[in-house]
């Protein structure tokens, strides 16, 4: 199929024009899942996934507003800043960021996330899905570990779906392999990123530089 790529907008309607359209077309692709796949989902927390949690710095939260927008966002802090409260409750702390609060507005419209962990250097992820909250109660606060100052509110997870990756995607991307990196050098800076995107005239990547250092400084503050 020629695909016309002349008109901005119209490349994914040549996509969608005949793309598939139900699971069954889908399903005709691909070959039944392995039994383990489908029974290792299960919806409470076990021991062993409790403790991958406590070591995991890094968690990519996915959430979609009332229309179905999608966004997925990253949250980091020390291993095992994200709280288990029990086997089927979480909570995340706010952290110092960019004032968006994109993911909690979708909350607020939707009340579901879906959460990966990631640990650096371990090639193992966790999904989990389920209903999701925000809260500002007091002394749950309290008990919460801080990322940067401590938290104004914090989302507070429902675990209905936890689902163990194997490793093979975080393989096939060499992540933690440093001698299989891109070189720094042949991707945009940020602040080259971050000047194309804000389109100001009279801005440069210097301004922008010094900027992305300050926030650097302050946050924790």
């Amino acid at each position: 199929m020629m695909i016309d790529t002349g008109t901005t907008g119209m490349l994914f309607d040549a996509f969608q024009a005949d793309a598939l359209t139900s699971q069954d077309q889908l399903r005709e692709l691909y070959p039944q899942p392995n039994p383990h796949a489908l029974r290792k989902e299960i919806d409470y927390l076990t021991e062993q996934t409790r403790a991958l949690i406590g070591c995991s710095s890094l968690v990519f939260i996915a959430s979609a507003d009332a229309d179905g927008r999608a966004d997925v966002t990253p949250r980091g802090g020390p291993a095992g800043f994200v709280s288990v409260l029990d086997e089927r409750t979480l909570v995340i702390p706010d952290a110092t960021g960019n004032k968006r609060l994109d993911t909690m507005h979708n909350v607020l419209q939707t009340g579901r996330v879906g959460l990966l962990f990631l640990i650096p250097g371990r090639p193992t992820t966790l999904r989990v899905n389920g209903r999701a909250c925000i809260s500002a109660r007091p002394e749950l606060l309290a008990q919460l570990t801080p990322v940067g100052k401590p938290p104004v509110t914090a989302l507070v997870v429902h675990v209905e779906q936890i689902y163990p990756h194997c490793p093979k995607s975080l393989m096939r991307a060499h992540a933690w392999q440093p001698e299989q990196w891109v070189p720094a050098d042949a991707q945009p800076a940020s602040a080259e990123v971050t000047l194309a995107q804000l389109n100001l005239p009279g801005l440069t990547v210097e301004q922008i530089e010094e900027a992305e250092q300050e926030s650097l400084r302050l946050r924790f503050e």
